[in-house]
């Protein structure tokens, strides 16, 4: 009898420890962003050449500069984000996609010919819930890290860069 309490009671505490580290692991958004951001936006992209990738590219300009941001969640991926001067700055997050690569896959009854293979990409599920117009981004204030959303981030149209120019030989 002394052993099934002993169980139950491990059991239970395990329980307990189990649903206390989950809810810290909940990412808390704050209420209002930090900073003055300008208006959001996306854009997907295309090379011209067969194997040269495409991807979408998310831009976000900031007014101002007191914190600096680290990553960018939309559409249920994450990219860390670049930092392009211009005359105001200007934070880009790249996302490329599958779309148009170039694939050289051995396949192969010997494994050891399908030794240099890439492994797939999977993504992790972002720990967010966001509509296709919502992003959000991460900054660190000290140690913490912190997360605010911006709404209303505008598409704009696809942009197909040219071919590869014509080898003149």
């Amino acid at each position: 009898m002394k052993t099934l309490k002993t169980i139950s009671f491990s059991i239970l505490m395990l329980l307990v420890m189990a649903s206390f580290s989950q809810c810290s692991s909940a990412q808390k958004l704050q209420d209002k962003a930090p900073i003055t951001i300008g208006k959001a936006y996306c854009q997907s992209w295309i090379a011209g050449v067969e194997g040269g990738g495409a991807g979408l590219n998310i831009f976000i300009p900031v007014i101002d500069n007191s914190i600096i941001l680290d990553s960018v969640y939309f559409r249920g991926k994450a990219a860390k984000l670049e930092v392009k001067q211009e005359e105001n700055i200007l934070y880009v997050g790249r996302f490329p996609s599958d779309f148009n690569q170039k694939r050289d896959i051995i396949m192969s009854s010997d494994p050891k010919a399908e030794y240099g293979n890439e492994m797939p990409n999977i993504s992790k599920k972002i720990p967010f819930e966001l509509k296709n117009n919502e992003c959000v981004i991460s900054y660190k204030e000290g140690k913490t890290t912190k997360y605010f959303k911006v709404d209303n981030v505008v598409e704009k149209d696809l942009v197909p860069y040219p071919s590869a120019p014509p080898n003149k030989q």
